[in-house]
């Protein structure tokens, strides 16, 4: 969106508003609350009175960049399921406006950066929780997490990190290597059971509303996947380091957690695997999309985290005899590059 646009769409979304709140002081300005990885922008609009709780945020997602139905729907289906989302006050797709309930500012994240490694099982006791209830949400109707989906997001690691962002140039023989990794991932990935997938299940999409559970957002991108995908999305975060311990303490309450959902799961050690190879798919994915994020859409902010994300991938395929040669190409061609990124701000 060009500036004037964006001028114009946010006093129009704040005009849209207080035409749904006829007791608001029509001087009232909004406040940026964010902006994310996607083309929305977010405002706080103050209701009066000065309660925390007293405020509605606002959505600018322009249609022709955003599509916000499927938001609607699966915060309809989320609300329903008994998870805790924001309650839509208003909506108008055509449009591309939203009111929604408040959750705060007070995300995971900042709780468990705060809290000691002892403390980590009672801040992430929610998630657990949340992750239960997302499994056993209905998944009629919602796109497959399928093999043509796994392999387009791993892509995005070859074409937008290794070649755009770092500038390497892919040989065939390189390419043919990733494309062997990507049909290694994708197979593992399908061969899990299936349940509702949240796709960016993180302590930047959780948040901390009170004692209770968390405020789960960005949900609209949810599919029908593979069991550990939301699981691995929040232990191996892009954002903050997990200890290893706990990591694998917790995925194994989760494991326990869906028995009576899925009561085949399998033993510790295969359920694991299967973490840790869906996490790889994963960090393939995001170091792709934080590249394209800074060169297509200029957020750079993405950049320092993706030597984290590196590091897991390099956790994996080093483990990982089919992914040996794999793993030693990214050591020695890639590596270099990602040691040249900024670290995180």
């Amino acid at each position: 969106m060009q500036i004037d646009n964006r001028v114009e769409r946010t006093e129009a979304l704040r005009l849209w508003a207080l035409g749904h709140l006829p007791a608001v002081n029509p001087a009232t300005p909004l406040q940026r609350v964010s902006d994310d990885a996607s083309f929305r922008r977010y405002f706080r609009l103050p209701l009066g009175g000065g309660a925390a709780d007293n405020n509605v945020v606002l959505v600018d997602a322009p249609p022709e960049l955003e599509d916000g139905a499927p938001f609607v729907a699966v915060g309809d289906r989320l609300l329903n399921a008994g998870l805790r989302v924001p309650r839509q006050l208003e909506i108008d797709l055509e449009r591309g406006f939203m009111m929604l309930e408040d959750f705060g500012d007070t995300l995971l994240l900042e709780r468990a950066r705060e809290a000691g490694e002892a403390n980590l099982e009672q801040i992430y006791e929610w998630a657990l929780r949340g992750l239960t209830q997302l499994a056993g949400v209905a998944v009629e109707g919602l796109p497959a997490y399928d093999a043509e989906l796994l392999n387009r997001e791993m892509e995005l690691f070859g074409e937008w990190f290794c070649e755009q962002q770092l500038g390497l140039r892919l040989a065939a023989v390189d390419r043919a290597m990733l494309d062997a990794a990507m049909v290694h991932l994708s197979r593992a990935a399908l061969e899990q059971p299936k349940v509702f997938v949240h796709r960016d299940y993180h302590s930047r999409n959780l948040m901390v509303v009170d004692t209770g559970p968390l405020g789960i957002i960005d949900f609209q991108d949810a599919v029908c996947g593979p069991v550990t995908y939301d699981l691995v999305s929040l232990v191996k975060d892009c954002y903050i380091r997990l200890p290893r311990d706990f990591v694998e303490s917790f995925a194994l309450r989760l494991r326990d957690s869906l028995a009576g959902l899925l009561p085949r799961l399998p033993g510790d050690a295969e359920f694991l695997g299967w973490m840790d190879l869906m996490g790889l798919q994963r960090h393939l994915k995001c170091a792709g999309i934080f590249s394209r994020l800074n060169l297509r859409d200029g957020k750079p902010g993405y950049l320092g985290d993706i030597p984290l994300v590196f590091s897991y991938i390099r956790e994996v395929t080093s483990r990982t005899d089919e992914l040996r040669e794999f793993d030693d190409w990214l050591g020695l061609v890639v590596a270099p590059g990602v040691a040249r990124l900024p670290g995180p701000g």
